[in-house]
């Protein structure tokens, strides 16, 4: 398999929000690069294409967009 992404991705374990105005939804952050990241969610009812990814831990909020979903994950590009 080729390789398309344009930054490397790194494991982590972490975990997150996404914020959706006054609404928020807890997730954990599985791999995470410069330019996006893999998510797991309990469920992805509600959860729009873009939201602002909230990492307590490192004091980051980064909007983002939805790139592809599966059952209980979602990978995100970084606006």
């Amino acid at each position: 398999m080729v390789e398309t992404r344009r930054a490397p991705r790194f494991r982590v374990s972490k975990l997150a929000t996404i914020g959706m105005g006054k609404s928020a939804i807890r997730c954990w952050i599985h791999d995470l690069s410069a330019t996006g990241a893999a998510i797991a969610v309990d469920t992805q009812a509600g959860i729009p294409e873009r939201f602002t990814l909230v990492i307590p831990e490192d004091g980051l909020q980064l909007p983002c967009q939805v790139v592809w979903r599966k059952e209980y994950r979602i990978g995100v590009a970084f606006e």
